[in-house]
């Protein structure tokens, strides 16, 4: 079993990718695969099949893994933004 630089419930921030900027707390982590699912982050959606739960079916979005190498702790990534002087690059 790998030791990864975070853990399940920490704050942290997308560094790299598509959402990178984006905050929240991680909500589980694949050790094997050196992967953490982020709430908020890499949003998927997923065809759900007709059930008693969803008797039309549905489209659920859900968050998709994120490598562990594209994310930072927030507490490190605001501490870096400090010493640098600058705040988070802006958003456009």
């Amino acid at each position: 079993m790998a030791n990864l630089h975070v853990k399940k419930g920490e704050e942290v921030v997308v560094i790299a990718g598509a959402d990178k900027g984006k905050r929240g707390r991680i909500i589980a982590v694949n050790t094997k695969k050196n992967r953490v699912i982020v709430e908020g982050a890499r949003m998927l959606k997923r065809h759900m099949r007709k059930s008693q739960q969803h008797p039309q079916g549905a489209i659920v979005e859900r968050e998709g893994s994120v490598h562990v190498s594209n994310v930072m702790k927030a507490d490190v990534y605001d501490a870096r933004a400090a010493k640098r002087g600058g705040g988070a690059p802006a958003a456009s």
